[in-house]
């Protein structure tokens, strides 16, 4: 047996969960130590980027999918770790004003455990998505899990956002704590009896874990995607750390508004996402190289409107809404690749493969946080915030462009088609 849409659903609920989590960790709290605490971009941007860094064990995780089985142990006791990371992590922020040293100890060791519990959940819930669904219906569990996770993240940022003001630390510790037991509880329930029902028990495989990986990496397409994926992640993640700063520095949003601003933007994720798979399944327009390309030109103009009204003023969040639009036709577009060619190659290495782009992602997620905060700290030395900020975003702008121009040349025509229209399989 193979994965039943309903089965489908239950573990996008999982991967709802796992972003309900993560984004009170990578947007929230890092608004309140650059704004609150007066504290410099570049420290929140280096504990989400160890959180990132630690994930290049992602490919490992997807290896012991391939070989070891159990995944639904891997899923949970992630998912357990990831939780305790996020409680810790926001006692860490209460402390940081008070006690400095003690609080940033136990920031580096909380996002230490938020990494390996996303590597662990994540890569071993995609790895059984990717053994244990049909062939012809790979890419539609991708974008159903997707859009499940972006939903999870979008309502829990605005939510969050609404229920945080006024702030107070006992607020902040009680939302996360909500947020961390619900999505640990929910989580549990949805993955339930799931691995035990379908055929995705992994086969022994002498092969170590190096050698599977080197062959892996020896598969050309597998080698330029993983170029691509970094590439255009790292322009995607390069304002992740910046926006709601930027927006409590230079247009004065309180954190629960700029909580909601964070929401929206991964609103406007979800949207850019449906748009596609409406457009391209069910009408058929475009191919996934075509989408790719579109979203990530259309991310680079809106990274550009997004500067010019820091300079002139305006609407703020429409701007921000359309590069969630856009960033979520890009990422759509990408599963869809990535789901078709996860498949492709020598057999039972889908999770490597996966656990190979993971890695990649989640290093240029850490690399470009960590650079655009960076960044934007040496420019406010000598530039106006607006001016500072403004600057970071047209070099995030300038990746995309360059992401695209790579895409049109690496992802092939006839594989990703097939890809997009098996979102809507036939049987």
């Amino acid at each position: 047996m193979t994965l039943s849409w309903l089965s489908i659903v239950r573990l996008g609920l999982v991967q709802m969960c796992l972003g309900a989590i993560v984004v009170l960790t990578t947007s929230t709290l890092n608004r309140l130590m650059v704004v609150e605490l007066a504290l410099p971009a570049v420290l929140p941007g280096a504990l989400v980027a160890l959180h990132y860094g630690i994930q290049i064990t992602r490919p490992n995780w997807g290896f012991l999918s391939d070989t070891g089985g159990h995944r639904t142990r891997w899923i949970m006791g992630g998912m357990a770790v990831l939780a305790a990371g996020a409680l810790l992590a926001a006692w860490a922020v209460t402390l940081i004003d008070g006690a400095f040293a003690a609080g940033l100890a136990v920031s580096v060791i909380a996002y230490a455990l938020i990494g390996l519990g996303v590597g662990a959940s994540g890569t071993s819930l995609l790895a059984l998505l990717a053994t244990a669904t049909h062939p012809r219906r790979r890419a539609a569990a991708a974008t159903i899990t997707w859009l499940m996770m972006i939903a999870g993240i979008a309502v829990t940022a605005g939510v969050a956002g609404a229920l945080l003001d006024p702030y107070s630390d006992a607020r902040l510790l009680g939302i996360v704590a909500a947020v961390c037991v619900g999505a640990v509880a929910l989580g549990a329930l949805a993955v339930a009896g799931i691995e035990r029902r379908v055929a995705a028990r992994a086969e022994p495989d002498p092969m170590p874990f190096r050698a599977g990986l080197a062959e892996v990496w020896a598969e050309r397409r597998a080698r330029n995607f993983t170029l691509f994926v970094f590439l255009a992640m790292t322009a995607y993640f390069m304002q992740e750390l910046i926006l709601e700063p930027y927006a409590g520095l230079v247009f004065g949003y309180t954190p629960g508004q700029s909580t909601q601003l964070s929401g929206a933007q991964n609103g406007g994720v979800f949207l850019g996402m449906v748009l596609v798979g409406v457009a391209a399944t069910g009408l058929g327009i475009g191919s996934l190289r075509a989408w790719v390309a579109a979203g990530c030109l259309g991310s680079a103009a809106a990274l550009a409107a997004i500067t010019l009204l820091g300079q002139t003023g305006g609407p703020l969040m429409a701007a921000v809404v359309a590069l969630g639009v856009f960033n979520g036709v890009f990422a759509v577009a990408a599963i869809g690749s990535m789901m078709a060619l996860a498949g492709e190659g020598r057999g039972r290495r889908e999770g490597t493969r996966m656990g190979l782009w993971g890695a990649a992602q989640a290093i240029a997620a850490g690399f470009g946080g960590l650079a655009g905060a960076g960044l934007a700290d040496l420019c406010r030395l000598g530039l106006g915030d607006a001016a500072a900020f403004g600057l970071v975003f047209c070099l995030e702008a300038a990746l995309f462009l360059a992401a695209a121009a790579m895409a049109l040349r690496i992802i092939g025509a006839p594989g990703p088609r097939r890809a997009m229209r098996d979102l809507v399989p036939g049987e």
